[in-house]
């Protein structure tokens, strides 16, 4: 990989396995939008930047210094998927959603984002749960202005710690409120150490975080690949169930695809779901 410092932007070269729509449309991130000219606009991590791909580059606003301390991480810019890909390729289904799925990339993304999103995930489609995630933004997270549009960052456990549940009634997230404000206090409070957890192996840091009020096994395994990054994880929703149902031998396990396990799931999740949309299922 290389890249090139332009004057609003950073040009990267030599990725394989990076393609931004399906990368942002694989279920794994909820702050990423398409615009007109076929970029798309979201936030991480405090900033707001646009990403693009051309002609086999990828273009990622900001500075060299956003791009070292925030995008390289983010965007897991020093795996290669292409080697990932060949690995996780163990039988013909799998197969056909890895190709299919080729330029999925896993995201680095802020633990506690990751876990407060994926709580607001629970029993919800994509766009609400986008729409709750951007109101909770929008009322208590910091503004950021970029090209001339208000965003704001994620808020922290510690202003969501201090909150009540019907502080959050505008942005409309029910039941899962007091879940919100619960799984911020144990995090500041240190109970759920999500640095601490990152560390384990996945069944032991899928069992700790389903202490908290409202996380079941789907939830906590999410929240597992997405911000501990445990790459053993491998969150079972309806669509996942039904390609294992469909494709799979019962009692399937995962371990078959190792510390690539994540990843698998990302590739066929993207598959079935985008076969089963495109055929009106």
């Amino acid at each position: 990989m290389q890249y090139i410092v332009h004057e609003n932007e950073i040009e990267v070269r030599g990725v394989s396995d990076f393609d931004p729509v399906k990368i942002f449309e694989s279920g794994q991130c909820f702050r990423w939008n398409p615009e007109p000219d076929g970029s798309w606009t979201g936030v991480a991590k405090g900033v707001a930047a646009y990403v693009r791909s051309e002609n086999g580059a990828v273009f990622i606003s900001g500075s060299e210094e956003d791009f070292r301390n925030v995008w390289y991480d983010y965007f897991d810019l020093g795996t290669d998927y292409a080697a990932i890909r060949e690995r996780v390729s163990t039988d013909p289904y799998t197969t056909e959603a890895a190709e299919y799925g080729k330029g999925i990339r896993i995201l680095a993304q802020d633990r506690w984002e990751a876990l407060c999103s994926f709580i607001i995930s629970q029993c919800n489609n994509i766009p609400r749960i986008k729409k709750i995630i951007e109101a909770l933004c929008a009322l208590c997270g910091d503004e950021i202005d970029f090209r001339g549009t208000k965003y704001y960052s994620f808020p922290s456990a510690e202003t969501l710690s201090e909150m009540k549940p019907e502080d959050l009634a505008p942005i409309r997230s029910g039941y899962r409120a007091p879940y919100i404000i619960e799984a911020a206090k144990s995090v500041v409070s240190g109970k759920t150490d999500l640095e601490a957890l990152s560390k384990l192996d996945c069944a032991s840091a899928v069992k700790e975080l389903r202490k908290l009020p409202g996380i079941g096994e789907k939830v906590a395994n999410c929240a597992v690949l997405y911000g501990l990054r445990i790459p053993t994880a491998f969150p079972v929703d309806v669509w996942i169930k039904r390609a294992l149902d469909e494709h799979y031998p019962p009692g399937f396990d995962s371990a078959v695809f190792g510390d690539a396990a994540g990843l698998a799931q990302q590739y066929i999740y993207y598959y079935i779901r985008s076969a089963n949309t495109a055929s009106g299922h």
